[in-house]
């Protein structure tokens, strides 16, 4: 099984390649609609699926191993909330309209910019810092998780706040590091 930085680089791969299309079809004059569906629709819920997988399994994993990743994790948390609101503008506009293609474009620039940030940052980081083993192990997860969940029905795909995100799994982790207060067993001193 590949590690998760590698799963998580093939998905950044097809969402160029799915953009790269959707360019060649916004250049010709006679692409109907439901062209525009067919190609956008599975990109719209693998960004929005991505995005949650990343949150749930790799995001969490990167707080806790690591070197300094607050600041990473609150840009992608942000850039994740950026390409949910440029999908669902598509969604909510006529396919191949102006407002349409300003949403499809809204997400595009949101995840370029995300894509760049992660793969120079969390995922270098998170290569650098985790054993193999465990990003093995979270490859497995990540890639259940994308088999699971082709759309993202059934899922929370809202906008998260990024502080209140990385407070929560930060909490998460030093309530379930025995080392933060020694070993949990209690005080071996007398009173």
């Amino acid at each position: 099984m590949p590690d998760i930085t590698q799963l998580i680089l093939n998905d950044h791969q097809w969402f160029r390649q799915q953009f790269a299309d959707l360019d060649e079809l916004q250049a010709r004059s006679d692409t109907d609609p439901r062209e525009l569906s067919r190609k956008w629709e599975p990109l719209a819920s693998r960004l929005d699926v991505h995005a949650i997988a990343e949150e749930k399994i790799f995001y969490p994993q990167l707080l806790a191993h690591g070197e300094d990743p607050e600041d990473e994790t609150l840009d992608a948390i942000g850039d994740h909330n950026d390409i949910r609101d440029g999908v669902a503008q598509a969604e909510r506009s006529p396919v191949g309209s102006r407002q349409w293609w300003e949403g499809v474009w809204a997400a595009r620039r949101a995840n370029d910019e995300h894509m760049g940030e992660e793969e120079n940052e969390g995922l270098a980081n998170f290569r650098l810092h985790a054993t193999t083993g465990l990003r093995e192990s979270l490859g497995q997860q990540f890639s259940e998780f994308l088999d699971a969940h082709p759309t993202t029905e059934g899922l929370d795909n809202s906008d998260k706040d990024p502080e209140g995100y990385v407070e929560a799994v930060e909490a998460e982790i030093g309530s379930s590091d025995p080392t933060r207060d020694g070993l949990g067993i209690g005080s071996l001193k007398e009173n």
